[in-house]
């Protein structure tokens, strides 16, 4: 099997994304050497999808619905963001540094911004968190899809949104690397915590394979600590078999409480 590969949902800068590929390099240099790091862009379901898919990293809501059968869970990284603790992360929920809100519950009536229908972080943790505060199914004025957890932060310093709420790992970077665009938002509040994404492999990829990748995993971590520091990354554990059910579990109260979509 041509064996492909590619870590690209964290790549917020683009050092981060030279650090993530090395960081992929010197894991498939030890599990898999015949690899390919492949760029696919935007088409993430393409990757995913693809058989010959030995290690990605996706979102759990995904990993939880559209890929469930697809694909088997290699890892999940373990980060020191604040927001993170063990395998788990959270959502900031985010507002303009001069906004008026001080809580998620004094936005009612303000304009929401979001990423995509898919992600964990930007809808279903944030759905979540608004979902008791509803009103027969609705919260905001208005709710914008931007595309992308930067673009929900550029949204905000823009005046074109009043709150989102942003991945907590991805937040971190963003203080790292983007110093203007986090100095124009600051955090209100966290979500509730879920898995966070995970690293994964197609269906087809044998189960010693697997054992060899989380090995090559931790070695490329130790390999170069300057580079885990930069990445805010501290290790890599085998989630629980049932982890990722949290991720449906809120989904289902959130719809419970008779707020299934941002509204």
């Amino acid at each position: 099997m041509n064996w492909i590969a590619s870590l690209p949902m964290y790549n917020v800068t683009p050092v981060l994304a030279s650090h993530w590929r090395a960081l992929l390099a010197d894991t498939l240099r030890v599990a898999a050497p015949g690899a390919r790091i492949e760029d696919r862009g935007s088409d993430l379901y393409g990757l995913w999808r693809d058989d010959r898919l030995l290690l990605a990293q996706t979102c759990g809501y995904p990993l939880m619905h559209s890929l469930a059968g697809a694909v088997q869970v290699v890892a999940t990284p373990h980060f020191d963001a604040p927001g993170c603790d063990g395998l788990s992360y959270r959502s900031v929920l985010v507002v303009r540094v001069d906004a008026p809100y001080p809580s998620l519950e004094a936005c009612r009536g303000a304009r929401a911004a979001f990423n995509q229908d898919d992600s964990n972080s930007g809808m279903n943790l944030f759905r979540h968190a608004v979902a008791p505060l509803a009103r027969g199914g609705r919260f905001f004025g208005s709710v914008l899809q931007t595309g992308s957890h930067l673009a929900s932060l550029q949204a905000l310093a823009e005046g074109r949104a009043d709150v989102t709420a942003i991945d907590c790992v991805t937040f971190a970077f963003v203080q790292d690397g983007l110093p203007a665009l986090a100095a124009a938002v600051r955090g209100i509040g966290w979500t509730a915590p879920a898995p966070g994404l995970p690293l994964v492999a197609a269906r087809t990829v044998p189960a010693a394979l697997i054992e060899s990748l989380r090995g090559a995993l931790d070695i490329a971590l130790q390999a170069d600590p300057d580079r885990a520091r930069a990445l805010h990354l501290k290790g890599f554990s085998v989630p629980p078999a049932h982890a990722y059910d949290r991720i449906v579990t809120l989904e289902q109260e959130a719809e419970g409480a008779g707020y299934p979509h941002l509204a």
